[in-house]
């Protein structure tokens, strides 16, 4: 359950519209675009609001503080920061709406390999990839499917939809593993043919070499699409959330909307945390939010390099959510 502020508690500076649904979610708006995140050096502060500072969790729910996620500052002494800005220049230069068009071209064929959610979860296993776009963590990125399954199922237990869906959120990684670069299948999403989120990570400098910036309808704010045209209806930077969600599309799997929601849009940052394209968001877009928020902190901060899951102990129990939801062999 996420927390309300209360209305007797200082507001934060900016303008944030609350609201509280009747099962008690919350839906937060942004009046302007606000920095989800600084990309300075941490010692200099930065008069912003962290709109997701409202959603984090209690501490116990986390395994270090929660300002210490997502730190995106840059150190060029410490190599796993300097590897994720890299990664970042190389992805915000080379994610062109000509790229994300070779893309779907390719990929969503659905012609790569034929294969079961679990053949899929057993390839990353077994492959040890790494996110390297991730500051938070340094272990085989499949542990990360299982402890975001895992704290969702200790809070929504009677939720096996959710559950499944925090296990294979990150199994589009798969493309890494068919020679598809880092900076088309890891970090945070944007979307393209229109002008870039100022919440963006490294916003300011990453985009520099980018063609789309300078294309006359592509660097307008909205750009080859209508105000409040819907999420649904724009283009996404390419890369595991996407593709993810293509798949499950394809192989009409039964989990519900809102699953696909969380799976498409979970690392679309710039619009969950940091208010970013909401004049290309509808009402639905809007609603949807609420179970992406919900989804993030699961996602987010159940990250550890310690105490890792036993997946082979846990495998028969997600198997039971697969046959149910998504069942038998796929098209990748």
């Amino acid at each position: 359950m996420q927390r309300v502020i209360s209305r007797d508690e200082p507001r934060p500076k900016g303008n944030i519209n609350r609201e509280t649904r009747p099962d008690g979610s919350v839906w937060l708006e942004a009046s302007k675009r606000q920095q989800h995140r600084t990309m300075a050096p941490q010692n200099k502060k930065l008069d912003v609001l962290d709109a997701s500072e409202l959603l984090r969790p209690e501490p116990a729910f986390t395994t270090k503080p929660v300002a210490q996620y997502r730190d995106f500052s840059i150190d060029p002494t410490d190599p796993i920061k300097e590897r994720v800005r890299k990664l970042y220049i190389d992805m915000h230069t080379n994610q062109t709406v000509d790229f994300v068009k070779s893309r779907h071209d390719k990929w969503l064929k659905f012609d790569t390999f034929k294969g079961t959610i679990m053949d899929v979860l057993n390839r990353l296993s077994d492959s040890g990839l790494t996110d390297q776009s991730d500051p938070d963590v340094d272990i085989p990125n499949v542990y990360h499917g299982f402890q975001t399954a895992e704290g969702i199922r200790r809070e929504h237990p009677d939720k096996g939809w959710f559950q499944l869906t925090g296990l294979i959120h990150d199994i589009g990684k798969i493309m890494a593993l068919y020679d598809e670069p880092q900076w088309a299948v890891l970090g945070d999403t944007f979307v393209v043919g229109c002008e870039w989120g100022p919440s963006i990570v490294y916003r300011d400098t990453s985009f520099q070499n980018n063609p789309d910036g300078k294309h006359p309808v592509y660097s307008t704010k909205y750009g080859i699409y209508k105000p409040e045209c819907g999420l649904e209806n724009v283009t996404m930077s390419w890369g595991h959330d996407e593709y993810l969600y293509q798949v499950l599309k394809h192989n009409k799997c039964t989990l519900p909307e809102e699953a696909l929601c969380m799976i498409r849009f979970h690392s679309f940052y710039p619009w969950h945390a940091g208010g970013d394209y909401m004049h290309l968001c509808n009402q639905k877009d809007k609603d949807m939010m609420q179970w992406v928020l919900e989804f993030n902190k699961y996602d987010l901060y159940t990250k550890t390099d310690d105490d890792l899951p036993d997946m082979k102990e846990l495998t028969s129990y997600y198997q039971t959510l697969i046959d149910k939801y998504i069942p038998g062999e796929l098209e990748w």
